[in-house]
């Protein structure tokens, strides 16, 4: 079947797109007005894209009404952000965190979370998150009725257990965002296949067919 976006509405269109594009990471961001109440609030339009220097993207769409998302406002007035990482014991909070709450209501308080100071920026993170990253603005960009906010990471947040004195990230399994509107996946099911080279491949393919298929 073909799919003419421009054929159908914005609803179908959102559907489709964000169940073909599967797993999608979770950014369970915290952010903080003028008044020093804590927004947290999870995106699925998430992912990091580039390592020197450090840049994650998230895609923030507009609220009900028409207008930015505390998320966006708060982001745009003081630069500053926090991707927290959401772990499968933080799922029901993380759910409850994206219901519509008013500016002045602090989701984190609503889910009985705690914030933990950050070190470079006055936002916090989530306490309880497994994984953090401290997020600088460093620029954002108008897409139709999203805006797309690229930060800098400055600095990470990783529980003790789960990193070797190598850097090495072991046993951590945050969840996924799948179909909307609310179908999630585990990252517990994994493989690990080492990625090949051009000269090994082109070896093989000079070998006679005997010798390749092992008789």
């Amino acid at each position: 079947m073909q799919i003419d976006p421009s054929l159908h509405t914005k609803a179908d269109n959102y559907k489709l797109l964000t169940n073909l594009v599967v797993p999608r990471p979770i950014a369970w961001v915290t952010s903080q007005n003028e008044n020093g109440v804590i927004n947290l609030a999870p995106f699925s339009f998430f992912n990091a894209v580039g390592s020197d220097p450090l840049y994650v993207i998230i895609s923030i769409g507009h609220n009900d009404a028409g207008g930015p998302k505390d998320t966006a406002r708060n982001i745009l007035a003081n630069g500053e952000f926090v991707v927290n990482l959401v772990s499968e014991d933080l799922f029901h909070a993380m759910n409850l965190s994206a219901a519509d709450f008013p500016p002045g209501q602090s989701e984190l308080a609503a889910a009985h979370l705690h914030a933990s100071p950050s070190v470079h920026i006055k936002v916090p993170r989530v306490a309880e998150s497994q994984a953090s990253l401290e997020c600088k603005l460093f620029s954002t960009q108008t897409l139709g009725a999203n805006t797309l906010f690229v930060g800098e990471v400055v600095m990470f947040h990783v529980a003790d257990h789960l990193i070797d004195a190598d850097l090495h990230i072991n046993n951590f399994a945050p969840i996924g965002r799948l179909g909307s509107p609310s179908v999630y996946c585990r990252t517990t099911d994994r493989f690990d296949v080492a990625r090949i080279a051009y000269a090994h491949w082109a070896r093989e393919r000079a070998q006679p067919e005997e010798s390749r298929s092992g008789d």
